[in-house]
């Protein structure tokens, strides 16, 4: 096996789900700009997920559209000129 291929910076980090407001603390590597202040009274770096556990359809068990980037609009912005020809 390689040495020294790991990184050795881990920290403690905030993983929060913004579609239901879920969060955990787990140790991690990942850089971020933005903190949280957590239950413990201390602040960590924090993560936003669009999609954990709490609320995947796989582990739901509820099928949901997951719209974070406003992808829908933004569709129907870029074509509504030809939306609009169409039901003239």
């Amino acid at each position: 096996m390689r040495k020294d291929i790991h990184p050795k910076n881990y920290r403690l980090v905030v993983f929060k789900d913004i579609s239901n407001d879920y969060a955990f603390i787990t140790k991690s590597t990942i850089n971020t700009k933005e903190t949280i202040k957590w239950e413990d009274g201390n602040e960590y770096p924090l993560v936003k997920l669009e999609i954990s556990h709490t609320s995947h359809p796989f582990f739901t068990g509820k099928m949901k559209l997951v719209d974070t980037a406003g992808r829908v609009d933004k569709f129907k912005n870029r074509y509504k000129k030809h939306y609009d020809k169409k039901s003239d």
